[in-house]
């Protein structure tokens, strides 16, 4: 079983190693840190890169565990998010095939980063048309004996990678964006998306 930290619509490097496995382990009692993908996700848009980034309320202040980490209702972060999402992916040739599995998640009201990130993830697999079960730790192991752990690894500041090229909307004004955010991958590639993640999961670490 792979351990992997909750990731907000993950780079398509954390899916990716997702297909190395038949599923993962979502660590929730690891302290939770700011400017990761644990919040934050990646998108093409039209001027370029866009961090789309969750307003999060941190219980214990810097001692919360991700678990206890909940979403703000300071702002319609939700509705915001989603016309970023519009705006760069609507011209993309899969986005009208795909979105109505992904709106809804900016619609309707979570209460923990945990839970939005784990219920948007499984929407994921579904589009991709994989399964895979996501599990939980139940406490927090520095040296963990049982899973391949890749908490860190998939949401530093190293998942800014390079991967193989594939046709963006804004490839002509940008260039190729590696790395992005796994629906970045879907609008673009659409049913493709599945072949290309099984190609390059034999080289994500």
């Amino acid at each position: 079983m792979l351990l992997l930290s909750t990731a907000y619509l993950p780079p398509i490097s954390y899916v990716a190693a997702c297909f190395k496995v038949e599923g993962l382990v979502v660590e929730q009692f690891e302290t939770y840190t700011k400017q990761t993908c644990r919040n934050r996700c990646m998108i093409g848009g039209p001027n370029g890169k866009q961090t789309l980034s969750i307003p999060v309320k941190k219980v214990y202040g810097n001692h919360t565990k991700v678990k206890d980490v909940l979403l703000s209702d300071s702002s319609a972060w939700q509705k915001i998010h989603w016309r970023s999402v519009e705006t760069a992916y609507n011209n993309s040739p899969f986005f009208l095939y795909y979105k109505d599995l992904f709106e809804p998640f900016f619609l309707k009201r979570f209460d923990s980063l945990v839970e939005f990130n784990t219920s948007i993830l499984r929407i994921v697999f579904n589009a991709l048309g994989v399964e895979k079960t996501i599990g939980f730790t139940d406490l927090y192991e520095k040296t963990p004996a049982l899973f391949l752990d890749k908490r860190s690894a998939m949401i530093g500041k190293n998942t800014q990678i390079s991967l193989p090229t594939y046709i963006q909307c804004f490839s002509e004004r940008f260039g190729f964006l590696s790395n992005l955010s796994i629906i970045d991958l879907i609008f673009n590639l659409g049913p493709e998306a599945k072949d290309y993640l099984n190609k390059i999961a034999k080289d994500v670490n």
